[in-house]
């Protein structure tokens, strides 16, 4: 009879126990979100979502899909039910792409907004909101899958072209020449060597024979320097023999009333030279006032007229004026 209760009691808390952990996986296991339904309308291929896949809102999970199912009223297009997080941001912008984990193939519903602050967009169960699903990326490389096809080969067919033997050997001619321009252009290198070597040099004499030019001008512009002492000095023997002319019609007039008509024309003639030594004179300073240079480099050499040597008839000359005496 004891062994009887035991066993009772036994099977009694195993019962309990299993219960137990039944009511356990059943509370941790339930949904108790509040979702919204959203209905994606899809016109393109849904290959590999399943009921039960991944709802993404921007990578977070914000739902389930509920079902896949063909549209009664639109031949070819797909609704597929999802059942959304009332907390999403789902707004009038927002729209729905197919993504896949990893290398599995298992697709899931990636939700996203093309716009800021745009008004929600209400769902309920009686009158569910309506979503456009956008071609993913296999939807758009089957699309473009023919285009881009057609430049593959292209491109293949472009370089079997290059890789012709004619443009082979064209190639190779070219190489050539450019090996043959890289040749030239190091003999041209080394033949400049020298002069390039030579260069510091004649830099160095052009610095010193500037240095100097800039010296010289230096000593010309100097108020104490050779040029202006030099043009001191013709200013003032240009004074004295000034002083000197006015002192000798000084003494011609005194001799002149002294001596009277005896010596006239002994001092007609001096006064005759003395006259033509101050027209020297003048034109001593005349030359020296319009042309300083020639104190130190003497007066150039007047310009031959018709007829003296060295002369030359300005270009354009008619020829009979040539020959005209």
């Amino acid at each position: 009879m004891e062994n009887k209760a035991h066993a009772f009691w036994a099977g009694l808390f195993t019962v309990l126990l299993a219960g137990a952990i039944a009511v356990a996986a059943f509370l941790f296991n339930v949904d108790r979100a509040v979702r919204m339904p959203y209905d994606l309308i899809a016109r393109t291929n849904v290959t590999g979502l399943s009921t039960g896949a991944s709802v993404r809102y921007r990578g977070l999970s914000v739902g389930k899909v509920q079902s896949i199912r063909f549209d009664s009223e639109h031949p070819g297009q797909i609704v597929i039910r999802i059942m959304v997080d009332k907390t999403t941001p789902v707004t009038q912008t927002t729209y729905g792409s197919l993504g896949f984990q990893g290398v599995t193939g298992i697709a899931f519903v990636q939700l996203d907004d093309s716009a800021r602050d745009s008004p929600r967009l209400l769902s309920t169960n009686k009158q569910v909101a309506q979503l456009p699903l956008r071609p993913g990326l296999l939807d758009q490389l089957q699309k473009r899958g023919d285009v881009l096809l057609s430049k593959l080969e292209k491109v293949a067919t472009d370089a079997d072209r290059m890789l012709a033997e004619d443009t082979r050997q064209q190639l190779l001619a070219t190489a050539a020449s450019l090996q043959h321009a890289a040749d030239g252009v190091a003999t041209l290198t080394r033949q400049l060597s020298p002069a390039a070597g030579q260069l510091p040099a004649t830099l160095n004499q052009l610095d010193h024979t500037l240095a100097t030019t800039s010296q010289f001008v230096a000593d010309l512009n100097r108020p104490d320097g050779p040029f202006t002492v030099n043009l001191n000095k013709v200013g003032a023997a240009a004074e004295r023999a000034g002083v000197a002319l006015t002192s000798m019609d000084t003494t011609l007039q005194e001799l002149s009333a002294q001596v009277g008509y005896e010596s006239l024309p002994r001092i007609n003639r001096m006064a005759e030279e003395v006259r033509t030594a101050a027209r020297s004179v003048n034109r001593a300073g005349d030359t020296f006032s319009s042309n300083p240079r020639s104190v130190l480099f003497g007066v150039p050499r007047a310009t031959p007229g018709p007829g003296e040597p060295g002369f030359a008839w300005p270009a354009g000359t008619p020829a009979s004026q040539q020959a005209a005496p």
